[in-house]
């Protein structure tokens, strides 16, 4: 056992190492006047469709050269993100301006023409992405690129939004326009006491100016005004479809003495509601109050309760309480007998408590800002990893379990490694076949899902087989109770201490305290935000732990006092039936903050909420059953029976 817990603090200091100090991409760099600057293009996204497409699967400008565009190495996480980082043809100098650029001029093939309609289908796909709101994405030192608008509220300011628009939809009015024309800002800092100089923002203003005004008027050097021009439409005829297309630039550079290159994400982060902090900051301590009092109370409840039942159970001189039991005690021959479906109910338990280690360790990492937004990808990676290495722990957990239950067997432990990461699989191989199909960027390539699949079967398969080892290696648990070789027939139990009933209604406190930071972390995973208030998130995490094993103890108290002892499941239903509430509330998100009307995005929508509420019934059920267990083994181990 102390081999295998040195083994896998190694492996956790490992994983620290590689998260905390191999960083690439994040360095400051200094830039000298005149050098290039590099700059990077990212996958084309859209809130409407969640579906990322690669940049140069448009009609837009690729690099000199022509050769098939390779995406740049990227972690696990990016990959399965959907970014696709790859060169662009764009080239800026530092505090170089440039009035106007011409970049290149694109023409439709004349083979992907419709036979049919005439209509380019090069020019019919741009149209679709336009008109389903997608957005570039651009990357500069690091930076994204982003829009900046003056935000009227009461807290009045500049915001960014990530991204620029391809173009603007069209309607029955007037035609899709192109945005073939972008005005950069880029802002700059000197450092002090170093040469060169850094970059600290990078902005953009997106035009569509007509292809005929750009090969006229756009000249380096030349005044050029992209509000006076006409604009460049998009329209679904075969005339207008096998025009070309002239693209074009201009740059201009802007010091600023107030950004440092240490605080240069601030402006990213801040939410593009200008009132989203106040309501985040209410939301909080308004949910922390209600939770705390809640736990006064209960505690209270509990400790009252608790201590006149033992006053009255174990008082030797209660006569009455000797004639007849009643309440819990009633029950302590029984309530220490196996399940049904023991051995599931371990894997459950193994599999929740190896999420759950992947889940506080990642808190750790996040709260120390080792996955702040700037580290593209981080995030999912660690995550991946941390669940492997966390199956020791799972293993481990599963064998107390099943060799408390006499279920000890290694098939037990073979289905703790399988249960969970393999209808997680599942679904994600069902989901990237159709990505696939719809040539999406997120679509996991074969090489990918190889990493993935070794990730699980050579890293997490075997440390849970090591975990179950060394479970199975130690002594059983010795509940305080015996238990009787004939079970004692439950009563009838009143309407209101049925198991559905109860269930359904136990998942809504934990929900209740944490919903509306789901709301931030459902925008930051669909709506295209940065979520970085991990300090927030951890509070949060710490009222949904409390609650959930607050909810199944007081649950399973009120569950033994009517003579009820199969309480082994119920008490992991009743915090896990949070995770059904978390699914129901993605719908309710659905309907109102998201505007998907297509058939892949809705499925695919669907398909990963289900994913994160499954995996979040099972977190919250293993951390009810678990405090349960320990209440149950308390109160009968100080109970006195002749």
């Amino acid at each position: 056992m102390g081999r295998m817990l040195r083994q896998g603090l190694l492996l956790l200091c490992m994983v620290a190492v590689a998260v905390g100090f191999y960083l690439p991409g994040v360095a400051p760099k200094e830039y000298n006047v005149g050098e290039v600057v590099t700059m990077k293009v990212n996958s084309i996204k859209s809130t409407e469709t969640a579906i990322p497409y690669d940049y140069y699967s448009l009609m837009v400008c690729r690099p000199e050269g022509g050769a098939k565009l390779k995406p740049e190495a990227e972690n696990l996480g990016e990959i399965l993100w959907g970014d696709s980082i790859k060169p662009s043809r764009y080239v800026f100098k530092m505090q170089e301006d440039v009035t106007c650029q011409k970049l290149c001029t694109t023409k439709p093939k004349p083979e992907n023409v419709d036979k049919k309609t005439g209509i380019s289908k090069t020019v019919k796909k741009f149209k679709r992405r336009i008109d389903d709101g997608y957005r570039g994405h651009f990357i500069l030192d690091n930076l994204p690129i982003s829009e900046v608008y003056i935000w009227e509220g009461s807290d009045k300011g500049l915001y960014y939004r990530r991204g620029f628009p391809l173009g603007v939809p069209g309607n029955q009015t007037h035609p899709t326009l192109l945005n073939n024309h972008l005005a950069f800002t880029i802002k700059y800092h000197k450092p002090e006491g170093l040469p060169g100089w850094r970059i600290v923002g990078f902005e953009v203003v997106p035009f569509s100016i007509s292809t005929a005004t750009i090969d006229k008027e756009c000249k380096p050097g030349k005044e050029f005004d992209p509000e006076k021009f006409p604009v460049q439409t998009m329209e679904l005829t075969p005339e207008a479809s096998a025009k070309s297309v002239s693209w074009s630039y201009s740059v201009k550079w802007v010091e600023d003495k107030e950004v440092a290159w240490s605080s240069r994400w601030d402006h990213y982060l801040r939410s593009s509601d200008a009132n989203a902090a106040n309501i985040h900051w209410f939301a909080i301590v308004n949910s922390l109050l209600i939770v705390l009092c809640l736990s006064a109370m209960v505690a209270m409840i509990m400790l009252r309760a608790l201590h006149k039942d033992f006053n009255r159970y174990n008082n030797p001189e209660n006569e009455d309480e000797a004639q007849e039991e009643t309440g819990w005690k009633v029950v302590h021959k029984d309530v220490f007998r196996e399940p049904a479906h023991a051995s599931l109910l371990a894997v459950y338990v193994g599999s929740g408590a190896q999420l759950l280690g992947m889940s506080f360790i990642t808190l750790v990492f996040a709260l120390f800002g080792f996955l702040s937004p700037a580290r593209r990808g981080w995030l999912m990676t660690t995550m991946l990893v941390l669940y492997s290495v966390m199956g020791s722990l799972g293993g481990f957990t599963t064998a107390i379990l099943a060799k408390m239950f006499h279920e000890q067997s290694w098939f037990t432990i073979f289905l703790t490694s399988v249960w969970f990461p393999g209808k997680v699989f599942g679904v994600f191989f069902m989901l990237n076949l159709m990505l696939w199909y719809n040539e999406a960027s997120s679509a996991a390539p074969f090489i990918t899902l190889l990493g993935l699949i070794a990730l699980w079967f050579l890293v997490s398969m075997p440390l849970v087989f090591i975990g179950g080892a060394a479970g199975y290696k130690r002594s059983i648990l010795i509940n305080p109770q015996p238990v009787s070789a004939i079970p004692r027939e439950i009563p009838e139990q009143k309407f209101h201490m049925k198991a559905p009933l109860l269930i359904m209604m136990a998942g809504t406190v934990p929900f209740g305290a944490a919903f509306i930071e789901l709301y931030f972390v459902l925008s930051s995973l669909w709506l295209n935000k940065f979520y970085y208030v991990f300090g927030f998130f951890a509070i949060v995490f710490l009222i949904l732990v409390v609650t959930c094993a607050e909810i199944s103890v007081v649950l399973t108290y009120f569950q033994l006092c009517y003579e009820d002892y199969c309480w082994w499941w119920r008490s992991f239903l009743y915090s896990a039936s949070t995770g059904l509430y978390l699914f129901l509330y993605s719908v309710y998100y659905f309907n109102t903050s998201m505007n998907m009307h297509r058939v892949p995005s809705i499925i695919l929508y669907f398909s990963y909420m289900a994913i994160l509420s499954y995996m979040l019934a099972i977190v919250t059920g293993t951390i009810g059953f678990l405090h349960t267990y320990a209440f149950v083994r308390y109160i009968y181990s100080a109970l006195k029976v002749e």
